[in-house]
């Protein structure tokens, strides 16, 4: 026996101990382990019950729950709200809250005054459709929160970056813009119209020229 077929032998053998080493740490044991199957009854709480136990009572889903969809996701029963919902006040706070956060997330795309010419768009982004158009002006305040909650088109969503109150408030300043791009004279207070009617006249400084110091 030469020392090529010596060495061709040994190196088999070493593979095959290997193999029978490696199988006899092998067990069925390991491929299939003991664990708990969904819905499967166990006895270790006490309760009849595995991976399937029921909720601590009092539990709460972590941060806020979701099942409020009027908040949520501008819908109530299926249908787009027309109305807040509660806890959801609107009043100057609101808006002056919905001009803030419609300045950081909104503006870009759909522009100050909400006519879809943000400066995105200006430099060549697809246009979204101005608010002021029919369509957006007769449709229920809750699109508003569902689109921002969904997305729509281009537009991804913005649940993870804008909390629900928060979309509230952009919601009803955006409701605000369209009334400002759209009001008519009979909106106003009486004794605001009647101020933009008949402007006080300004006086004129009668010392302005005088070269007189105070």
């Amino acid at each position: 026996m030469n020392i090529r077929t010596t060495l061709r032998t040994a190196t088999r053998v070493t593979v095959l101990f290997a193999c029978v080493s490696i199988l006899a740490g092998c067990h069925w044991d390991m491929w299939n382990d003991a664990r708990y199957k969904p819905l499967e009854g166990s006895e270790f709480f006490g309760e009849g019950q595995s991976s399937s136990r029921m909720l601590v009572a009092g539990t709460v889903p972590y941060k806020k729950p979701g099942l409020d969809t009027h908040l949520t996701q501008g819908k109530v029963d299926g249908e787009l709200a027309t109305t807040f919902p509660d806890g959801i006040e609107l009043n100057q706070e609101l808006l002056e809250r919905g001009r803030e956060r419609f300045n950081i997330f909104c503006i870009v795309c759909h522009g100050p005054a909400g006519h879809a010419d943000g400066m995105v768009v200006q430099r060549g982004f697809p246009q979204p459709p101005s608010y002021h158009i029919d369509r957006l002006r007769e449709v229920p305040i809750g699109y508003f929160v569902d689109v921002m909650t969904n997305g729509f088109g281009r537009m991804f969503s913005y649940a993870t970056r804008v909390p629900p109150e928060d979309r509230w408030a952009i919601a009803a300043y955006v409701r605000a813009l369209q009334l400002s791009q759209g009001a008519t004279p009979d909106l106003l207070p009486a004794n605001v119209l009647e101020h933009a009617k008949n402007p006080p006249v300004a006086v004129a400084d009668t010392q302005e020229g005088h070269g007189e110091e105070h």
